[in-house]
């Protein structure tokens, strides 16, 4: 009782102090310094935020699959091509502390690397990645000068231009030099690089807050002429970052120093009497934000997520662990957070893949739900097209190359591969391109037909050679059935890849991993089918064959066709008569497809009035369905083919695409078999007549 009463009395006095101090004027400078004081020495009033969904009897929807698992969108290594010249200079902040060093032998245990952390995450929530493992580059030692070599030849290759190394400087003694002392030395190593000195006092909390501290900080006059004698050899490098030739040197945390102007001023002064000449400040906006002339520095660094306001997820979290302490953030808000302006001035935009630091904070993480590779392509994309835009400059800067118990990476991990650094080189791409109105192909039209019975894949084929239309096939189907499949296919007379994969996921997970390469590919949209009998019913040839006629059958396909052509906004034309409405037919998938809708970062499903296109036979705008893509679900979610009639992801997606359409700002059609086309609309209320209501 009384640590309640007292929790609440903690509660009111801090919303009744923030009210005042966000009243009380104050310089910028002095509100940060408060603000940090506060949550140095009472980070504990903070009100804790909401709480997930512990399981309450059923058990949580969590697949034994491996960490290591390759989810869909994983991508390989592959070399591409770069504009010429670069549309910007990426930096991306890199950390040191993959090797041993004696100071963390004695704190943390002997042997203690980051890669410690990395690998005792464990998944907190549905859908959690967790832990997050290396993919090509392993669990490197940055002692082995080959590893960063490697490093260097990744970052070039895929358009990273500089690494901004983290550097550790206490009162005179570094911590985590060895491998920025060893790429100094290695001249070879071709890629600029830059400092940024995280002077933050290192505490037990990783976050340079709290009383137990490891290893404090001493800013002085005397320490601020130290550290430049020091860092001048790194500023010497022909190699080192330069803006308007200018040697670039970051500060994270200018508010911890007493007077961050005049240490500014101290190292102005040095460096233009020791040969350095003319330098340039930045400082990263993680905790303050002052103006960076106020400080007489030059410019300031966006580091999102950091001061950013994101929505709270937290309490939709379907939780493995009940006492999970954490918060989940929507990464997707950080584009449009105020931090993200890119348009201002003497500030370098900043962008992030991904973030999570669970491995820092297990069972209290900040977690951003809902990143994608594609999502930051997109993000950098327009940070890189802004920044060219609003100032001279051209660096944007990339959280991060390698903060791996941060969720913060552009190295190839195990389940996607390289697919950040794909979509850093893409981001270029776009970049560098001249604006055009959207291609939209007149050749060939896709088709994606998952083949489990061959002779019903002949009826299909022989259904869309009655069409005007040239046929691309992408047909899956599983190893055992592949050269039985690979022969009907060559008895026709379509162009065809054909791609097997495990047999789980009925038609669907093999129709996403289609989805995905011909998305990639910059396929505009696609026909689903599958060879669909429904074996334990009597009526499933006659349900396929109704789906077939009314979405490929003469004249039916070129009506689609012209209608995906010529009206961008349509996302998904369904065979009309099998739109149904979900409150009836539910099935037994209402838990796991509301679960779904979650993890998808969809709006809830509310089933009244709520329709979805069943036998998962469609046209569809690949773009509509990137939110079901970007989830990058791992093909092990879904459950080995076992003859499950319902209950299974399969199905819970299958209610799925329509709901994913919408939210996309796509229109749904309905084909009818005399190539009128309908809107959907409201549910029928006449029974429909291949599947009981459920």
């Amino acid at each position: 009782m009384s640590n309640s009463l007292s929790r609440q009395l903690r509660t009111t006095l801090f919303y009744a102090l923030r009210t005042a101090f966000r009243l009380t004027p104050m310089s910028q400078a002095t509100r940060d310094r408060l603000r940090q004081r506060f949550l140095d020495t009472r980070g504990h009033w903070v009100p804790e935020g909401p709480k997930g969904k512990a399981p309450t009897g059923e058990l949580p929807r969590r697949p034994y699959v491996r960490s290591d698992e390759r989810a869909i969108g994983y991508v390989p290594y592959e070399k591409g091509e770069l504009p010429d010249p670069l549309p910007a200079t990426l930096v991306a902040f890199y950390l040191p502390q993959f090797h041993t060093i004696p100071e963390n032998d004695e704190w943390w245990g002997k042997g203690f690397t980051e890669w410690r952390n990395v690998t005792r995450a464990l998944p907190q929530f549905e859908g959690h990645y967790q832990p997050k493992l290396p993919g090509d580059l392993g669990f490197y030692d940055l002692r082995n000068v080959e590893v960063m070599h490697e490093q260097a030849r990744l970052a070039r290759e895929y358009g990273i231009s500089a690494f901004c190394f983290y550097f550790y400087w206490f009162g005179g003694k570094t911590l985590l030099e060895t491998p920025l002392r060893n790429w100094l030395n290695d001249k070879s190593i071709d890629l600029k690089f830059c400092l940024c000195w995280a002077n933050e006092k290192w505490t037990r909390t990783w976050d340079g807050r709290g009383d137990e501290i490891l290893i404090d900080q001493k800013h002085s006059p005397e320490d601020d002429i130290a550290f430049i004698e020091h860092v001048a050899e790194y500023m010497r490098d022909p190699r080192y970052l330069r803006v308007d030739g200018k040697p670039m040197l970051v500060v994270y945390r200018p508010g911890l120093f007493p007077d961050m102007a005049a240490s500014a001023t101290r190292w102005r002064a040095w460096c233009a009497e020791h040969g350095i000449g003319e330098i340039h400040l930045a400082y990263v906006r993680s905790f303050e934000t002052p103006e960076p002339r106020d400080l007489k520095f030059d410019s300031s660094i966006q580091f999102p997520p950091n001061g950013t306001s994101l929505r709270s997820q937290t309490a939709s979290l379907r939780l493995l662990n009940p006492h999970y302490a954490g918060e989940a953030l929507d990464w997707r808000d950080l584009s449009t957070s105020p931090q993200a302006d890119k348009g201002a001035r003497n500030q370098f935009p900043g962008v992030t893949p991904c973030w999570d630091n669970e491995p820092r904070r297990p069972g209290r993480s900040r977690t951003l739900l809902h990143s994608s590779p594609r999502r930051y392509r997109d993000w950098l994309a327009d940070r890189i097209s802004g920044n060219a835009a609003a100032q001279g400059f051209d660096l944007v800067f990339i959280n991060a190359w390698n903060e791996w118990a941060e969720g913060a990476m552009l190295e190839p991990d195990a389940r996607l591969g390289y697919a950040n650094l794909r979509a850093t080189r893409d981001a270029l791409n776009l970049s560098a391109r001249e604006p055009k109105a959207p291609q939209r192909s007149e050749g060939s039209t896709h088709a994606v037909i998952h083949a489990w019975y061959p002779e019903v894949l002949q009826e299909i084929l022989a259904t869309l050679s009655t069409t005007t239309l040239t046929w691309r096939l992408l047909v899956t189907t599983t190893h055992a059935l592949e050269n039985e499949v690979r022969d009907v296919l060559a008895h026709s007379s379509m162009e065809f890849k054909l791609l097997t994969l495990e047999n789980r996921g009925r038609d669907i997970l093999p129709f996403l991993v289609a989805a995905e390469s011909l998305l990639e590919s910059g396929v505009d949209f696609a026909l689903k089918l599958h060879t669909k009998r429904s074996p334990h019913r009597k009526d499933g040839d006659t349900w396929r064959r109704d789906l077939v006629s009314k979405l490929a059958g003469t004249g039916q396909a070129e009506t689609a066709v012209s209608i995906l052509r010529s009206r961008p906004n349509v996302g998904m034309i369904a065979p009309a008569g099998h739109v149904i409405g979900l409150d009836t037919y539910w099935g037994a998938n209402r838990t796991s497809t509301k679960a779904l809708a979650q993890r998808l970062g969809l709006p809830d499903i509310d089933a009244e009035g709520t329709t979805f296109a069943s036998g998962s036979m469609f046209w569809v705008r690949l773009d509509a369905v990137r939110p079901i893509l970007d989830a990058h679900l791992l093909p092990g979610e879904f459950e080995t083919e076992d003859g499950q009639i319902d209950g299974t992801l399969a199905h819970a997606m299958e209610r799925m695409f329509k709901h994913s359409v919408e939210n996309a700002g796509y229109e749904v059609l309905a084909l009818t078999d005399d190539q009128g086309v309908v809107t959907p609309g409201a549910p029928s209320t006449d029974r429909y007549p291949h599947a009981g209501p459920g």
